[in-house]
């Protein structure tokens, strides 16, 4: 039996590791759970999975949960303290790091400090903090498990090889719902229709990373961190099917892929389970009725998001940190609709330019450029 902290249950990573957990009771329990926006529906949680503890986002929240609860009444924690608490308890084996944004970072890396081993969909962790993550992570002899599923087909493609033989590891995207807009039409972009995904259902946020492909750039630089390759050997390749979920291209020229249906309770099966494989509920894969797979390069004209992505990681220091910041205060612009779609990658340019970077140690030095990041961001829009 396995036992689970989720941090950002109700989000749509978090529902799915809960469907996956509900599947199978016998190897998996609920001791924590931590959410920062719906708090009827983490009530809902409680009564099914009855965990210990719970964290929510502010006091507010925490009185609201209280006249919600049933029977089982767990301890109610609120704010990153709490979220830091669920995710760093005692007799936790693993926490599912699934908060969205740069707000996941502090509870990943307390539960990383308290020896729990992680499963990573929150790839913001590694793009803000990817060295001192890294480095905990050795320090504290954990598993860091991805989450994301190109990262997790990556993770599946490389098992059994020798790091050495690795030519490159190619990152698959869907391209979003623009792949073939024109660069004047996105000008025009609404946000009814970047939240218009073609093959995967998740929340607002990651939907307009990835219409952007800001999503894929980010993952870029998570996966060099995941599987310590440098941005030279970090391919993208949009493959629209979503069928394919990456690749690892060898030094002879062979290249292994997994390939599934695009649904995200698979790799979230897989890193739950590993080294052991569960059934994870998803649809198997019906190679002739899809019939064709496709592939095309990804334009980062249209796309500058990657671009920006691929010099931040090659850029190094407090870069990284400060395009994922910038990133977020723009995307929440825009999904208040005070920004233009294309506005996203500008705004997200002009703070990357205004930065002086330095090299950070501790958490707080991150932390430091993640706040100038999100002030400069603020000013430029306004």
């Amino acid at each position: 039996m396995r036992s689970l902290s989720i941090l950002g249950s109700t989000g749509s990573i978090g529902l799915s590791t809960l469907d996956v957990v509900r599947q199978h009771p016998e190897k998996f329990n609920i001791a924590g759970l931590a959410e920062g926006h719906d708090v009827a529906l983490l009530a809902e949680q409680i009564k099914e999975f009855l965990p210990e503890a719970v964290s929510v986002r502010d006091a507010d929240s925490a009185k609201k949960l209280q006249t919600l609860l049933g029977s089982h009444k767990p301890e109610i924690f609120y704010g990153l303290e709490g979220a830091a608490t669920i995710a760093s308890a005692e007799g936790v084996d693993m926490v599912v790091s699934a908060i969205v944004g740069a707000a996941g970072l502090v509870p990943t890396v307390s539960a990383i400090k308290a020896g729990k081993h992680i499963a990573l969909a929150n790839k913001e962790t590694l793009v803000v903090a990817g060295q001192l993550v890294s480095d905990l992570v050795k320090k504290h002899n954990v598993k860091l498990l991805p989450v994301d599923s190109e990262h997790s087909a990556i993770f599946q493609s490389l098992a059994g090889h020798r790091a050495e033989d690795v030519e490159r590891i190619i990152l698959t995207a869907s391209g979003g719902p623009f792949r073939n807009t024109s660069t004047e039409e996105l000008k025009n972009v609404t946000l009814e229709q970047a939240l218009k995904h073609p093959q995967w259902t998740m929340g607002a946020k990651i939907t307009s990373d990835s219409a952007t492909m800001m999503n894929k750039g980010l993952e870029v630089i998570e996966a060099h961190w995941l599987f310590n390759m440098p941005a030279e050997k970090i391919g993208v390749v949009v493959h629209p099917q979503s069928i394919i979920h990456s690749m690892v291209e060898y030094i002879d020229g062979c290249v292994i892929a997994q390939l599934g249906s695009p649904d995200m309770r698979a790799p979230i099966a897989y890193a739950l389970s590993w080294p052991e494989r569960c059934e994870s509920g998803i649809h198997k894969l019906d190679l002739p009725k899809i019939g064709t797979l496709t592939f095309e390069e990804p334009d980062m004209v249209r796309f500058p998001a990657l671009r920006l992505a691929f010099d931040a990681l090659k850029a190094g220091r407090t870069y990284p940190a400060v395009l994922n910041a910038a990133n977020e205060i723009a995307v929440a612009a825009f999904l208040d609709r005070k920004i233009g779609f294309t506005d996203i990658a500008a705004t997200v340019d002009k703070t990357m330019q205004a930065h002086e970077p330095y090299t950070p140690v501790e958490i707080d030095e991150y932390l430091q450029a993640d706040r100038w990041a999100r002030e400069t961001a603020k000013k430029l829009i306004s």
